[in-house]
C-alpha cells in the first residue's frame, strides 16, 4: 500500500510540475508529458486494483 501511495504522490507531482512548467513557459512539450504521465499513473491504478481484485477472489480458495 506504501508502494501504491507513493506511485501516486509521485504522479501527482509529475503532473502538477509539468502543467506548471506550461503555464509558465508555454512549452507544449510539457503539456504532453502531463498527459502522458497522467495515462500511466491511470493505468497504473487499474493494475493495482485489478490485482486487489484477483486476491480477493483467488485468496479464499487458497
Amino acid at each position: 500500500m506504501l508502494i501504491m501511495r507513493l506511485a501516486i504522490l509521485f504522479a501527482v507531482l509529475a503532473i502538477g510540475g509539468s502543467l506548471v512548467l506550461w503555464l509558465l513557459t508555454g512549452n507544449p512539450r510539457y503539456r504532453a508529458w502531463a498527459w502522458k504521465a497522467f495515462r500511466v499513473g491511470v493505468a497504473v491504478v487499474f493494475v493495482f486494483f485489478a490485482l486487489l481484485l484477483l486476491e480477493r477472489v483467488l485468496a479464499p480458495t487458497l
